[in-house]
């Protein structure tokens, strides 16, 4: 699973302070969510937790094995999230946590009615490019990678939450939540599609665009022509597909070819000049510098971890 993008962490409780060294929890209610913050200070098994809200949950700091749906386990990370449907218990195991290595997370519990109030609105004014298709939380696509605009929303909840202490908190936070099931559903498009779009290619014209950049990304890609693609005008499709996914057709080829690098870049004994080609980049100089911009590290850099 990629690495995404790690949330801000919230400042440690003081131990003395602490009631309980396994899950303490520490909450800040708004009228239409509970933050719920959670730290834990030794190894533990089988804590069930559970909420009478849809929650959103991620990780700051140290790691769980998170079990839901009666499934087998699986890590959970700073970088990732996860969504656990109301009344749905988590059975959550704590492998690594110690009192110099404490696991943080949050959980953003969500009022029904402000989940309902924003899909209607979404639906209502954003129709999706299909007409079966409609805006919703899916519970079926809950562990998520942070990209760049999730993450953010996430930490200004948190902000909010924690720090903001004018008259219009609510105010703000009501905002902020609606963009932050937004960036949700944009997020699971995307993960939906990146597992799906081969068999979805003949029945989603969005799935067929996304099959021909996948087959194409080492090529050059006509932008301009791809809302032919997907029999659509050219204005509808570059609007459509960003409100569904989040991402321009342009950035979506970025991500895809700084992805596809990323993977070249792990055999240390190619060159990055050949990656930059390989990868479907027209200029070494702007590889390098949009690599850096994504990653932090110019391709090199990143190369050497790999050795």
């Amino acid at each position: 699973m990629e690495v995404g993008r790690h949330l801000q962490t919230v400042h440690l409780k003081d131990e003395r302070s602490l009631f309980t060294l396994v899950e303490n929890r520490s909450s800040f209610t708004l009228e239409n969510c509970e933050l719920n913050v959670f730290e834990t200070y030794q190894q533990a098994e089988n804590v069930n937790l559970m909420f009478g809200d849809l929650v959103l949950t991620s990780m700051l700091r140290g790691k769980k094995v998170m079990h839901l749906f009666n499934k087998e386990g699986f890590d959970y990370l700073p970088g990732e999230s996860v969504i656990v449907p109301p009344n749905e218990i988590m059975k959550i195991d704590f492998p690594e946590a110690r009192s110099d290595n404490p696991t943080q997370c949050i959980a953003l519990a969500i009022s029904s009615d402000q989940i309902l109030s924003t899909i209607n609105l979404l639906n209502e004014r954003f129709p999706k490019v299909e007409s079966k298709d409609r805006w919703h939380v899916d519970e079926s696509i809950f562990h998520l990678i942070n990209n760049q605009e999730l993450a953010d929303i996430i930490n200004r909840l948190i902000r909010i939450s924690i720090k903001e202490h004018a008259k219009e908190k609510d105010v703000l936070a009501g905002l902020a939540l609606r963009e932050l099931l937004v960036r949700l559903m944009q997020t699971q498009a995307r993960q939906l599609f990146e597992s799906n779009y081969a068999r979805l290619a003949s029945s989603h014209r969005f799935a067929h665009v996304i099959q021909y950049i996948k087959e194409n990304i080492r090529e050059k890609i006509n932008l301009e022509g791809l809302h032919e693609k997907a029999s659509m005008s050219r204005a509808n499709f570059f609007r459509k597909f960003k409100e569904e996914f989040g991402y321009s057709p342009a950035d979506y080829i970025l991500r895809e070819r700084i992805k596809l690098a990323k993977e070249y870049l792990h055999n240390p004994m190619v060159q990055v000049t050949e990656v930059c080609f390989m990868a479907g980049f027209q200029s070494l100089s702007y590889f390098i510098r949009i690599f850096k911009k994504e990653t932090g590290l110019t391709p090199k850099g990143y190369q050497q971890r790999f050795v």
